[in-house]
């Protein structure tokens, strides 16, 4: 068996809610406001795109304008890509709010990855009602369901950063 394959047999789940529950503590609640305030970043940044389009709208006699069509979609997708899909691996919302989101063995999400979990946020509260929102309350790592389906957990910043500071220690 080559080391590759290995690899990915070997991997773990680097969250467990029984071992390390201070990961979990508090993230449902701090979710809801940390999705607020991107809401408002998210709304101020398609505003100033809009008035952007707007120009280039003038300056292509009027093609610019069809880009309204998918401005605040756009807007969204690129923002949660390059900021979940980031270094940081948190939206700015998720920053004021001491959260971060990893897949299952630990690994940062990229930017591919951070798009897909927006869409699968979008339909799966549009098409099964925001009632889908209660499987949270009976996932033991406070999961939505688009997180289980991607494979993605969100956990406490700081916590990550003492339980790996630890954990390089032993």
């Amino acid at each position: 068996m080559s080391a590759e394959t290995t690899s990915d047999y070997a991997r773990q789940d680097a969250f467990d809610p029984v071992r390390n529950p201070e990961l979990f503590s508090g993230v449902r609640s701090r979710r809801i406001f940390a999705f607020l305030i991107d809401v408002v970043i998210i709304a101020l940044l398609t505003l100033g795109s809009g008035v952007v389009v707007f120009f280039l709208g003038i300056f292509t006699l009027g093609l610019g304008f069809l880009l309204y069509a998918i401005l605040p979609t756009a807007v969204a997708l690129l923002y949660v890509a390059f900021t979940l899909g980031g270094p940081l691996a948190s939206t700015l919302g998720m920053r004021a709010m001491g959260l971060e989101m990893r897949l299952w063995y630990g690994a940062k999400p990229y930017p591919l990855l951070a798009a897909v979990h927006a869409i699968l946020f979008w339909f799966s509260v549009s098409l099964l009602t925001p009632l889908v929102l209660l499987v949270s309350l009976f996932s033991d790592r406070k999961r939505l369901l688009h997180d289980i389906i991607l494979g993605t957990v969100v956990i406490n910043s700081a916590s990550h950063r003492e339980y790996v500071g630890n954990s390089h220690q032993s």
